[in-house]
């Protein structure tokens, strides 16, 4: 069944549109402090589409997600109080415990290791202002590590070009279920111990 290549395709289409690097720029942001979905997702196929571009619109969502880590990071110094009880009831308390015992054991280098952690970056931010973490070390951690993590997607993407593409094109079907496969089994292991 194919699901994944009309939705790829579309995607190829939205990431050559004259509006793309605001929408990028704006997800970048959003993503670093309350939104879901990470900039990956817009700036793999945009880099992909233009790869002469690439590196422009790497140092965009670098710069975007630092500017939306100091607003998760203010929201944090400013607001935790007001969205703890939230946060205790959704799905990102354990990862926000976590982040604050990396930065008990690691420090700076939380920040950065951040960057390409599976523990959503925003979690980071909050935890970074909440325990109220220097804020130069952490802009820097956060430019080092985020821009490290988006260089490297859009230098990959940039560097496969047409061909690639061309390639994800005629794969991505198999690549999607595949995910969706790995996705279930890694559930069902996460049920089957926790009722162990």
């Amino acid at each position: 069944m194919r699901i994944f290549s009309p939705l790829y395709q579309r995607a190829m289409v939205w990431s050559r549109h004259r509006r793309a690097p605001w929408y990028l720029g704006a997800m970048s942001f959003a993503e670093s402090s309350f939104f879901p979905i990470p900039p990956d997702v817009m700036l793999a196929p945009m880099s992909l589409a233009n790869p002469s571009r690439a590196w422009r619109l790497a140092l965009l969502t670098t710069l975007a997600s630092v500017a939306g880590g100091l607003f998760g990071y203010a929201i944090g110094y400013f607001a935790f109080d007001a969205i703890e009880p939230w946060l205790r009831e959704t799905k990102y308390w354990a990862s926000y415990q976590l982040a604050v015992e990396w930065f008990g054991e690691w420090g700076f280098w939380a920040i950065f290791v951040a960057g390409f952690s599976p523990i959503p970056y925003k979690v980071f931010t909050i935890a970074a202002g909440a325990l109220s973490m220097a804020l130069l070390p952490f802009a820097l951690a956060s430019l080092i590590g985020r821009g490290a993590r988006f260089f490297l997607v859009a230098g990959l993407m940039a560097w496969g070009g047409a061909r690639m593409e061309a390639t994800l094109h005629r794969y991505i079907d198999r690549l999607g279920w595949a995910t969706v496969a790995l996705v279930a089994i890694g559930a069902a292991i996460y049920q089957w111990r926790g009722a162990l």
